[in-house]
């Protein structure tokens, strides 16, 4: 099925090479909390919300020819550069599925494992997802969730007006569309609610200087959200201008340095014997 409607950042080629980026800057995190988690070789993994699916390559090495990666996005434009990956690389243990993560029922799987990667900050029925995703999910798999739980830590040192008006106003249009970055505040609660056991929580912030190839990640973001913040209308031409003039002025001086948004590492299994609420 076809969706009309578009990600608040687009699905355009520029997007998914900076969801590319993304990864890439994230990936020995995601792989650290996989390998916690037990994800393993031969088991079913959901990757919710999986956009053009460089974290479903990942976990299809890790579940090998025996093990399957259920792929879910609503998107088909990112669907269908998964599905060119996996023909690029020879790939038949990824699955694509493009649902509608707000309406759609999740795929009966009995899954050994879920992963996801600010999927719940962007849809309107966080807790209504994860009880569908509990579902989903065999009595002892393992959920692994990175998600925002204090946006607005994202700032700049020495201080930059500019640039703390630009994440006000990303984090405001975000609400506006019925997302909530600071989603991550809700999951531990919710997951106990729903018959996970918490096996950690742990806080991620990093402060890093230009150099460094963390600050590569949200300086890509900055790119793509002011334009897309303009194709939106929540940022006019001059205004998106002057922020982004202010991250190039920041980037240039030795002394600056990025404290990046405060993200939540969740690893949870679904206990044993219990039923999730329906």
């Amino acid at each position: 099925m076809r969706r009309d409607r578009d990600y608040v950042l687009g699905t355009h080629d520029e997007e998914i090479a900076r969801l590319g980026l993304q990864h890439r800057v994230w990936r020995p995190r995601a792989s650290s909390a996989w390998q916690r988690a037990g994800f393993t070789a031969g088991h079913t993994i959901l990757d919710i919300g999986c956009g053009p699916g460089h974290a479903s390559l990942d976990l299809a090495e890790i579940v090998g020819p025996s093990g399957r990666v259920l792929a879910i996005d609503r998107w088909r434009r990112f669907l269908d550069a998964l599905e060119a990956s996996c023909r690029a690389r020879g790939l038949d243990n990824i699955v694509t599925a493009e649902l509608d993560l707000d309406e759609d029922a999740l795929p009966a799987a009995a899954a050994d494992g879920a992963w996801g990667r600010w999927v719940f900050a962007f849809v309107k029925r966080p807790r209504d997802l994860l009880a569908r995703l509990a579902g989903a999910l065999k009595p002892g798999g393992a959920l692994v969730v990175h998600e925002y739980f204090h946006y607005a830590t994202w700032r700049l040192t020495p201080r930059s007006p500019a640039f703390e008006d630009f994440v006000r106003t990303v984090i405001e249009s975000w609400r506006s569309t019925g997302g909530e970055p600071d989603i991550g505040l809700e999951l531990p609660r919710w997951l106990e609610e729903l018959g996970f056991d918490l096996c950690s929580v742990t806080p991620i912030i990093d402060m890093v200087g230009p150099s460094d190839f963390v600050w590569q990640w949200p300086r890509a973001f900055v790119e793509v959200g002011l334009r897309r913040l303009v194709e939106l209308g929540h940022l006019t031409p001059e205004r998106a201008h002057a922020m982004g003039e202010a991250v190039t002025q920041a980037e240039a001086a030795p002394a600056t340095r990025m404290i990046t948004p405060a993200v939540l590492e969740i690893i949870a299994v679904r206990r044993p014997g219990g039923s999730p609420p329906a």
